[in-house]
């Protein structure tokens, strides 16, 4: 009953922002189409609900060809392959907003376990694979507001990027993201709603630790976020 009501609320929410953004999608996609390469949308693979792969839809925030240069899937603050526009976008998350169309597509869910490329996915554990696989992939969710500023957190390291993601991010992140796959209720939902407009504008906030206390703890890599 949960996941059919849940649907029903996807949808609902989607099906609404689509007919009140629609002017505001409009003028994102003319600045995008007027910038930089021209690109207005970006489809990339992802790993979803049961590890079937599918295609996510964003606003085009970096060079076409950006997964072959520099770091690659990993992307640094200030990395020189966003776009001007994309800055913005990325900095306000608006680049996510195309991704109403996976869920109305079923694909993605409003809040849920954010989707990774496969090589981030496979930074997971198998046993964390497996359990956050069992529950559609999100716009939103726990793991994706406390890593609300992972681009800083990969920027600052000493360590490679890849080696910093692969055995300090992957391993929280993937904490996070098992917790919500057994703590999942309209409830949590709500709030996780909540504090995704709260990070936005307060991306280091320790808020979703007083919020849910059961929170895996904090690690030490970000005691000084």
């Amino acid at each position: 009953m949960y996941l059919l009501i849940k649907r029903f609320l996807d949808l609902a929410f989607a099906l609404l922002t689509m007919g009140l953004l629609t002017p505001f999608f409009v003028l994102i996609m003319a600045m995008l189409r007027l910038s930089a390469e021209g690109e207005v949308f970006y489809r990339q693979r992802r790993i979803g609900y049961s590890q079937k792969p599918f295609l996510i839809w964003k606003f085009a925030t970096m060079l076409k060809d950006s997964p072959n240069l520099g770091t690659g899937t990993l992307t640094l603050r200030n990395d020189p392959r966003v776009t001007t526009v994309g800055h913005y976008l990325r900095m306000s998350k608006l680049n996510e907003l195309p991704q109403i169309i996976n869920v109305l597509t079923g694909e993605m869910s409003l809040v849920g376990p954010r989707p990774q490329v496969e090589k981030d996915f496979m930074a997971y554990s198998a046993p964390v694979r497996e359990v956050i696989s069992k529950v559609k992939p999100g716009i939103t969710g726990i793991g994706s507001i406390i890593f609300r500023d992972e681009e800083k957190l990969i920027s600052e390291t000493q360590l490679p990027p890849r080696e910093f993601y692969n055995n300090h991010i992957a391993p929280y992140k993937g904490a996070l993201e098992v917790w919500y796959q057994t703590h999942q209720s309209f409830y949590t939902d709500f709030l996780l709603l909540l504090l995704t407009a709260w990070a936005i504008f307060r991306p280091h906030s320790l808020l979703p630790y007083r919020v849910f206390k059961n929170l895996p703890p904090r690690p030490t890599f970000m005691a000084g976020g």
